[in-house]
């Protein structure tokens, strides 16, 4: 094929088609592993697809049909296999095959061992880290289920889901769960979900089988695709036992589809009687709450300032009262005795005092000058009088009683 050409000197088709088998003549044989994706064994050549799990490329293969029949159940499509060919370029159509002259399956030792270097791939890249988990919501709005038409696993979460909230809506994506299309189908439907606003959380559900049954759930690309999801995906695979790679790689991992069913949504009766508890906890709370209120309330109002607001005044009043009473006795009492306290000294004074002496028959005589009113000076006796003095004599009331004039003569 190293002929040179041109637009001028093109070759005819069939020359590129020849030489191009001749090219692939010259391959040598190669043993090439992947999963049977078609067989059609009804004539003396079979016609195969083999297909790659982990990408979306396939290979067309010849084989005798007794090859296949000698296989017995180990080429069926699903089946992981080892093949040995050389390859063929057919002139008629222009393909490119694989003329197989041996078929062997891939032991189930084997396949656990690739999955376990897969495992370990996917670990080291974080994929099964368990903070990357994601919390599917309490009720979720629709949940998106993908799995096989009319399967068991079908029935039993829309069946439990139902039971327990029996308003619970459903996008079911019905797709191969075994075999050569089961990947790329699941895939599929794992993007249309995952574009639904409406959906929530998806669930990955099949029933139980062999480990070859199981897969495609341990493929790369699924795994990879589940990672991816934005939405929250729950793998419920198989049984307990079972536990393909997209179980570690899901942010919720269920044991059963029927475990699923019941994951997936509350219980309404459950919620019912939950709810219908806290509400007799807020009102024995609230009417314990009010009680103790109340209770303090009316301790409150049997105080006496509250019971009584005037009380306090009145005991006062009393006591003001009082006060003013005693207050007025010790005034009367003190006015008492100093009254007799006055009157003893009144008492006093007058027995000391001129009055006394004149209301014994003395008197006070003062020498008395006509011309003047005023009182004149006392005198000692009547000797020490000028003659011809006036004399005004007091008695002891005060009055005048009558008026002398002394003479001369000592004798008058």
């Amino acid at each position: 094929m190293s002929a040179t050409t041109s637009e001028e000197d093109p070759w005819p088709v069939r020359t590129v088609a020849r030489k191009i088998a001749e090219w692939v003549d010259r391959l040598g044989a190669v043993w090439v592993e992947g999963q049977l994706a078609q067989v059609n064994a009804r004539s003396g050549t079979a016609f195969l697809t083999l297909r790659d799990p982990a990408a979306d490329i396939s290979l067309q293969l010849t084989a005798p049909s007794s090859l296949v029949r000698d296989a017995g159940g180990a080429v069926t499509e699903g089946s992981r296999v080892i093949v040995h060919g050389k390859p063929s370029f057919y002139l008629g159509r222009g393909t490119l095959s694989l003329r197989v002259d041996r078929i062997r399956a891939v032991g189930l030792g084997e396949l656990l061992a690739r999955i376990e270097r897969l495992r370990r791939l996917l670990a080291a890249e974080g994929l099964f880290d368990p903070a990357l988990k994601r919390r599917p919501p309490l009720l979720p709005h629709t949940i998106g289920l993908v799995t096989g038409r009319d399967s068991a696993a079908e029935h039993d979460v829309v069946r439990n889901a139902t039971s327990r909230w029996p308003a619970v809506r459903f996008r079911i994506e019905n797709v191969a769960v075994q075999g050569g299309l089961a990947v790329e189908q699941v895939v599929g439907a794992l993007r249309a979900l995952d574009r639904d606003p409406d959906v929530e959380v998806i669930v990955l559900a099949r029933g139980g089988g062999s480990v070859e049954d199981l897969l495609p759930f341990s493929d790369e690309t699924l795994c990879r695709a589940v990672a991816a999801c934005r939405t929250p995906v729950v793998s419920a695979i198989g049984h307990e036992p079972d536990t393909p790679l997209v179980d570690h790689v899901a942010d919720v991992r269920c044991s059963t589809p029927t475990e699923a069913g019941r994951s997936l949504v509350p219980d309404l009766a459950e919620e019912t009687a939950r709810i219908s508890g806290l509400r007799d906890r807020a009102r024995r709370a609230l009417h314990g709450w009010v009680d103790r209120e109340q209770h303090r309330l009316d301790d409150l109002r049997r105080r006496p300032v509250l019971a009584d607001p005037l009380r306090m005044v009145t005991f006062r009043e009393g006591e003001i009262a009082d006060a003013r009473a005693a207050a007025h006795r010790a005034v009367l009492r003190r006015l008492d005795r100093s009254s007799s306290e006055l009157e003893h000294l009144g008492a006093r004074l007058a027995a000391l005092g001129p009055t006394a002496t004149l209301a014994r028959g003395y008197a006070i005589v003062q020498l008395a000058d006509r011309t003047d009113d005023d009182v004149p000076p006392l005198l000692r006796s009547v000797a020490d009088a000028p003659a011809g003095t006036g004399l005004r004599i007091r008695v002891a009331d005060g009055a005048v009683a009558a008026t002398v004039t002394t003479t001369t003569d000592p004798e008058t």
